[in-house]
């Protein structure tokens, strides 16, 4: 008699388990469908990133409903787009979604291959600029050289960009060799060559700046102007052949 009890016991815990299963699983098919994701919006208008990028990124990721879709999936498939620097995704009741985009942006280009780029923050991405926007970055300064000084050159750009400006001049393009050899390329096509950080005791700023110095009485009132000016000296620098 005790061992049908207990076995009647252990059949009606059984059948309340599957009665709950089932019951939790028609509540789940019910709660999915009465909050679906019905609508995504923007913050804020985008530059470069298209309502295509976006759609493509947000492929298969909205499963779920408002309460049990992944936001951190979301956010993930967003900062994969090249021009996407940060996303931030939140729910808004009942059945939004709302998407911030933070865009990168250029300030330089990065080496020759046209599609990799400098933000503000010297950081190195890679993209393709869409068609029709092109001619919007073609000013941007280019600065090469090895991947982890891309921060480095970024904040020297700035500097000689400011020392440079009251000669009405702007450095193009700085180039660092692997040696860390720094090459500055100005506005009016002259090369300055500045060599490795630290040589004789004396910084490629500090040259710059002795060439800043010297180049109203020195250079500009040369009828041609010369082709490169090598400042790996000491105490003075050495002008080229004049350009033709």
């Amino acid at each position: 008699m005790w061992q049908q009890t207990r076995l009647l016991d252990t059949l009606t815990a059984l059948c309340l388990t599957g009665a709950l299963a089932m019951l939790a699983a028609a509540l789940m098919i019910v709660w999915l469908r009465i909050l679906p994701v019905q609508s995504v919006t923007l913050a804020a208008p985008l530059i470069r990133v298209t309502p295509v990028d976006i759609a493509e990124a947000l492929q298969g990721r909205l499963n779920g409903n408002f309460l049990t879709l992944s936001l951190g999936r979301v956010r993930a498939s967003l900062e994969s787009l090249p021009w996407v620097r940060h996303a931030g995704v939140r729910r808004v009741w009942p059945n939004r979604l709302a998407i911030t985009l933070t865009e990168q942006q250029p300030v330089a280009h990065w080496g020759n291959s046209g599609r990799e780029w400098v933000n503000a923050e010297g950081e190195v991405f890679a993209a393709n600029l869409p068609i029709g926007l092109q001619s919007s970055l073609a000013g941007l300064p280019r600065l090469s050289g090895p991947p982890e000084t891309s921060a480095y050159l970024l904040a020297y750009y700035r500097e000689s960009r400011s020392l440079l400006a009251p000669l009405a001049l702007s450095p193009d393009s700085l180039t660092l060799s692997e040696r860390l050899a720094l090459e500055i390329r100005l506005s009016n096509g002259m090369i300055l060559k500045l060599g490795r950080e630290e040589m004789d005791g004396v910084s490629s700023m500090r040259r710059l700046k002795r060439f800043i110095a010297a180049y109203p009485r020195f250079v500009a009132t040369r009828q041609k102007l010369p082709a490169s000016v090598d400042l790996r000296y000491s105490n003075g620098f050495a002008l080229s052949p004049n350009r033709p």
